[in-house]
């Protein structure tokens, strides 16, 4: 069988760099121990020094097509910080960390925070009966500070900590409807609500096929406005599938497991299926 080829520099954040493999950060030194995943819009990774682990995310700086993307790095790096320091008082939050400089330069581009010892939730995975309620009560807290989570569809973004309690990461696409830029724009609010809905939907659905968390639960129903937004965005996910299967990045019909590089929560449920 034909192997799948590395991405390409324009198809990675860095483009032909990886994350830096030192970095400084409040005044101590870490020194990279893994990369979690590199895509095409942040590179991510564990870092390791001697007051513990941090993660540092490093959002794209890789030109596409000659036009500079490093406003749009910086742009991602400051919402991550901005909503990672709204919700620190949260437990199911990780605490931000300060500016990350490496090789003695700062990277605005990048964001660090506090890392959470345990995996990515799996499909066959089996928490306790407080892991899904205390989500909940995480999405209530940030969505009455006007903060909507956008990406808990997908289902690595929630972390089984070792101490069996959740944790959300990864808060680069999150939408903060009370930030400046923002909240002057007419039926931002109506945008606000629909995005928490989603929210709630997709937690609803984990909890669902999850083993044991959904109990007399009825299947969760999908929000009028996510099924309009998926008759766009299914065809798209798929274009993009069969573009990646045509440069040999993927194989197959393209999923995400037959990268040379696949994102850690993708390697560890490969692994798990295996076994």
């Amino acid at each position: 069988m034909t192997a799948a080829r590395p991405r390409p520099p324009l198809f990675r954040a860095l483009g032909a760099n990886d994350p830096p493999a030192e970095v400084a950060v409040d005044g101590g030194v870490f020194t990279r121990t893994e990369i979690y995943k590199h895509d095409s819009w942040a590179a991510t990774a564990l870092y390791s020094g001697p007051v513990g682990q941090i993660v540092c995310k490093f959002n794209r700086t890789q030109p596409i097509l000659g036009v500079s993307t490093q406003w749009l790095g910086r742009r991602l790096a400051a919402r991550e910080h901005r909503a990672l320091t709204r919700l620190a008082d949260l437990d199911a939050i990780p605490k931000p960390l300060g500016p990350v400089y490496a090789g003695g330069k700062l990277h605005r581009n990048a964001v660090a925070r506090k890392y959470i010892p345990g995996h990515p939730l799996a499909s066959d995975e089996v928490v306790g009966p407080h892991f899904f309620p205390v989500l909940r009560a995480t999405l209530r807290a940030m969505h009455d500070r006007g903060i909507a989570y956008v990406d808990l569809h997908k289902r690595e973004n929630v972390i089984v900590g070792r101490d069996g309690r959740p944790y959300l990461v990864d808060f680069q696409i999150c939408f903060d409807a009370t930030h400046p830029r923002v909240r002057w724009i007419p039926g931002v609010d109506r945008v606000f609500d629909a995005l928490c809905a989603g929210d709630r939907y997709h937690l609803d659905k984990h909890a669902f096929r999850t083993a044991g968390c959904a109990g007399d639960a009825a299947k969760p129903e999908i929000p009028a406005w996510l099924q309009m937004h998926r008759l766009v965005a299914v065809p798209f996910r798929q274009l993009r599938r069969r573009m990646l299967v045509s440069k040999g990045i993927r194989l197959g019909r393209g999923s995400v497991a037959t990268e040379v590089f696949a994102e850690d929560a993708v390697r560890r449920e490969s692994r798990s299926r295996a076994a």
